[in-house]
Order: C-alpha cells, then sequence, then structure tokens
C-alpha cells in the first residue's frame, strides 16, 4: 500500500491512498482536529477524475469541521472519498486496506458511512482499525444514522417555516424535495406526515413511484425539481445545487436541506438573499448524522438523550442565525461561518 502526503494549505492533512492488491484508491483529508479527531464519512463513487475526488474530500472535510462545531460536538472535521464504483468495485479486501489506512492515523481520523457505503461495510472496515463509527452491531453501535439525519432536516425545515412564513406548521406547505436515498426517504416521510405537500425528483424513478404511492407526492423529472414552484426547497443530493444558474430560476421562499456543500460558492448564498429566498445552513441543518456518529466515537452511554439533546441544541443554533440574519439584513450563512468560528476561537482560546 501506497500512502502519499499532498501538499495542502488549507487542511491538517491530506492524503492519497492506493493499493495495487485490492485496487484501493482513495483520499483522507483532515481539515480540523481544533476541537477533537476529525470524523466524517467515506463516501463511494464513480469519480471522472482523480482531481474531481480529491476537491470532494477536501470540500466535505471543510463542510464537516463546520458541522461538529455547530453541533456543539468535541470533534473536528475530515472526509474520506473511494474511487469506485460501490455496486461493482467494492470488495471486503479492498475495504480492509482502506481500513488499513485508517489504522496509520492513529486515531487523528474516524471514518463512518456516506454515499455509497452502509453499517455492513463499516463492519469489514472495522476488522482492521478501532477507528470506525456506524456499524450496527458492537459496545454503542450507532449504526445508520438516516433516521436521525432526517429528523434534524424536519426540525430545521420547522424552524426555517417559522421565521419564513411566521409559523412552524407544515400542513399545505409546498415542499420540492430533490433526492430520496436514505435520508431523502426518512425525510419524505416525516413531511407527509406532518401534512406537507410533496413534489420530489430522483434518479431512480422507482423511488419515486413509491413516495407518489406512499405519501401522495408530485413526481418532477430531476432537471425539473430546482425550478417546481413550493414554499421550500428541499435539497437531500448532491453538492453545489444552488449555484448561479440554478439560483435566478428558483421559484420557493425558503431552503433548508440535508445534501452536504449546497452553495457552489459563498456569494450563491448572497443571491439567495438578495432574491428574497431564505437559506437555512446545510451543516447545522444536517447536522444529525454525525450527532448520531459521535454516541459511538464518544462513547456515549445514554445514546437517545444525548441525540434528542443535540438535535435540540442544533435547532436553537440554527433558530439563533435566522434570528440574527434577519435583525441585521445579512445572508445566514454568513452569520453561521461567523458563529462557528468563534466558538472555535472559544474553544482555542
Amino acid at each position: 500500500m501506497q500512502i502519499r502526503q499532498i501538499p495542502t494549505e488549507s487542511h491538517e492533512e491530506v492524503l492519497r491512498v492506493a493499493d495495487d492488491a485490492t485496487g484501493l484508491l482513495a483520499y483522507i483529508a483532515i481539515h480540523s482536529t481544533q476541537l477533537g479527531p476529525a470524523a466524517g464519512g467515506l463516501r463511494m463513487k464513480p469519480y471522472d477524475s482523480e482531481e474531481e475526488a480529491l476537491n470532494d474530500a477536501l470540500r466535505l472535510s471543510h463542510g464537516m469541521t463546520f458541522k461538529t462545531a455547530a453541533a456543539g460536538l468535541p470533534l473536528g472535521g475530515g472526509k474520506a472519498v473511494i474511487v469506485g464504483d460501490p455496486a461493482q468495485d467494492k470488495t471486503e479486501a479492498l475495504l480492509m486496506a482502506f481500513g488499513r489506512a485508517v489504522a496509520a492515523l492513529k486515531g487523528r481520523y474516524w471514518t463512518a458511512e456516506d454515499m455509497g457505503m452502509g453499517p455492513a461495510d463499516m463492519a469489514v472496515i472495522a476488522r482492521e482499525t478501532e477507528f470506525v463509527a456506524g456499524r450496527a452491531e458492537g459496545p454503542h453501535a450507532s449504526g445508520d444514522p438516516s433516521p436521525v439525519t432526517a429528523r434534524g432536516i424536519f426540525n430545521a425545515i420547522r424552524c426555517t417555516a417559522r421565521h419564513r412564513f411566521g409559523a412552524a406548521d407544515l400542513a399545505g406547505r409546498g415542499v420540492a424535495l430533490q433526492g430520496l436515498g436514505h435520508v431523502g426517504w426518512q425525510l419524505a416521510g416525516l413531511l407527509h406526515e406532518a401534512g406537507a405537500r410533496l413534489t420530489v425528483a430522483d434518479m431512480a424513478p422507482a423511488r419515486c413511484e413509491a413516495a407518489a404511492g406512499a405519501y401522495g407526492a408530485k413526481v418532477v423529472l430531476a432537471e425539473d425539481i430546482l425550478s417546481t414552484e413550493a414554499d421550500i426547497l428541499a435539497p437531500c443530493a448532491i453538492g453545489g445545487v444552488l449555484n448561479g444558474g440554478t439560483v435566478p430560476g428558483l421559484r420557493v421562499k425558503a431552503v433548508a436541506g440535508g445534501a452536504n456543500n449546497q452553495l457552489a460558492t459563498p456569494a450563491d448564498g448572497d443571491a439567495l438573499q438578495a432574491r428574497g429566498i431564505l437559506y437555512a445552513p446545510d451543516y447545522v441543518v444536517n447536522a444529525g448524522g454525525i450527532i448520531n456518529v459521535a454516541t459511538e466515537i464518544l462513547r456515549i452511554e445514554d445514546r437517545a438523550r444525548f441525540v434528542t439533546e443535540k438535535l435540540a441544541e442544533a435547532e436553537a443554533t440554527l433558530d439563533a442565525i435566522l434570528a440574527r440574519a434577519a435583525a441585521q439584513g445579512l445572508a445566514p450563512h454568513r452569520i453561521a461561518d461567523e458563529t462557528v468560528l468563534a466558538r472555535m476561537d472559544r474553544a482555542a482560546a
């Protein structure tokens, strides 16, 4: 196995991991350990290039630093990506090779599941390293984080609705939901129970058909969901969907969803503000996943209580951000960044 340091000025440490015997090609990005060991999931997808994979790891690990800080967790931010199709290229040998790379970091980075990964994969990685979370079995096992992630997003949507429309009640509110993966599907159920009118899109038609049957959702093409008229847009798929090409065509009054790195650039958050579209910063909205994983990393005994308290704390943080943004006439993502950086500075003092 070859583990090579990648020069960086933005992160504490970035590694390229290659193992010819198993076909593993991965990047591990540790953005910050200022508040604690870096935590962040492992993503596997068929990237078009190594550069794309590296950039994804860099962006996502940066977001994890802000997410853990926003959630009030004693953890830093990191992320790992494996280049390959999880449906075809994922093997036990490849995952175990990745586990050895994580072990070499000696606790500076804790991995967990993300896109293309599940609890069973974490169990395989755990054969080679103790620094893995998201397992289905074992002491403090946290399992699939998607239900907790979805609950946190749902709470954030209600909070955003209260700030934008004057009431948290979602009955009759139109929500355009992009992505029906593990988190998106769980969120769709919660929104349906709350009486929201759902419009959904996903790259898998079967998921859309299931949502139409189970939740009475209206189905639109994936390329049309961002221009769908609704009260709230909930991006729960890929990042960068709020950009110079999409923001002008949005027909919603608020955005609150679970996807990471929704803003292609900070300027796109300013563009939302200029259009009167209230944006709930994604790394505050989707903190439920890392809260769930943290119970395993931190060896929390009363997991249910910890999750409930931290979800409430995340909602209170979002409420304060949106209130301050409104009072100062500033974009919420700017206030969110200031809030997190202030927390980190206090911790370092």
